[in-house]
């Protein structure tokens, strides 16, 4: 754990979370805001982490009410055309630099944030190509539209992805997934990072630590990293959805194990692979998790978890369990 001290008193100071209001774009949004407290004098002090996190909090909330895709969506179009910033700022008539300010953070203004948000569609983005052939010039035009129309007419494996997401994840991208993106592949890659840590793990165990990666990495980084929504069940915090979950990679088998008088389904993977949609930070925030709760069996953290407010709070009715819980985490 971090610890800071007081500039003042030099004493460790103690670490805050509290509910505060921050103006964006003339509207007051609410977050929680994090901050080392000097107990002696009443001073508050914050990291650029901290301040980030606040502002992803924040921004966050506008992207989903002006309906404005999050940044990896809009890095994750480019890249799909292969079309490098400069050029896709040329297509849409933005400024020179404005995508790629876009990709390190800017939140867009609604219109062009819409704009964004419909040439995901292929077909959409052909009809702007089409319009913008005059400043491209016909060599690029040309390699652009064959990228494009490829990808219109390759439906199926489009179709089949679509599937998948809809079948694993319940919740729109928003406040109840931690504003998570909801990735197949990146959900895969978490959970074989835990068992690369962990080694095979009971189907009880994993849905604990991917609540508390998800709900830690939200208070940490002010979004989730899978994109699951859990709930308050009688063994602790469960994604939905779970025993969906871990049946549906070919890199993982369940198999079933008896502890003591116990039996249960522990996902076993069947290889190493590499996690490589996973940032330094998101693996950061996995390894934290892991190192806590490796020696645990799945009785130990299913009962560490049910002194977790999340818990407590919404297990009499099984409720979906609110992400501003992650600023009450006790073990983590």
């Amino acid at each position: 754990m971090i610890i800071m001290k007081s500039p003042f008193t030099g004493k460790e100071m103690e670490l805050t979370y509290e509910k505060s209001t921050w103006k964006f774009r003339g509207e007051a949004y609410e977050y929680m805001r994090a901050s080392w407290l000097c107990t002696d004098t009443g001073e508050r002090f914050t990291t650029d982490e901290m301040d980030d996190a606040g502002y992803l909090q924040v921004t966050n909330q506008y992207r989903s009410k002006y309906g404005i895709p999050y940044v990896d969506e809009i890095v994750e179009i480019r890249t799909r055309y292969g079309i490098s910033a400069a050029k896709m700022a040329l297509i849409l008539g933005f400024g020179i630099n404005q995508w790629r300010a876009y990709e390190d953070g800017e939140v867009p203004s609604v219109s062009n944030g819409r704009m964004i948000s419909s040439i995901k569609d292929p077909s959409v983005f052909l009809r702007v190509l089409t319009s913008a052939k005059q400043v491209l010039g016909e060599h690029d035009f040309r390699k652009i539209c064959l990228k494009v129309e490829s990808l219109i007419t390759d439906g199926q494996r489009a179709s089949i992805a679509l599937y998948d997401q809809k079948r694993l994840f319940v919740c729109e991208r928003g406040v109840e997934n931690g504003y998570g993106v909801m990735s197949v592949e990146k959900l895969k890659s978490v959970i074989l990072a835990v068992l690369n840590q962990c080694g095979e793990v009971f189907c009880t165990k994993m849905n604990k630590l991917l609540f508390y990666i998800d709900f830690f990495a939200y208070r940490k980084h002010g979004m989730s990293l899978t994109g699951l929504s859990y709930r308050a069940l009688p063994y602790g915090p469960v994604p939905e959805r779970w025993d969906r979950i871990y049946s549906c990679f070919e890199e993982v088998v369940l198999e079933p194990r008896i502890v003591g008088s116990r039996e249960g389904l522990a996902i076993v993977p069947m290889k190493d692979i590499e996690s490589v949609v996973l940032s330094p930070e998101q693996m950061e925030v996995i390894t934290l998790v892991c190192d806590r709760f490796k020696d645990c069996s799945a009785t130990d953290i299913s009962n560490i978890s049910h002194q977790e407010d999340a818990w407590l709070d919404c297990h009499a009715e099984h409720l979906r369990i609110p992400y501003e819980y992650a600023f009450k985490l006790k073990a983590v």
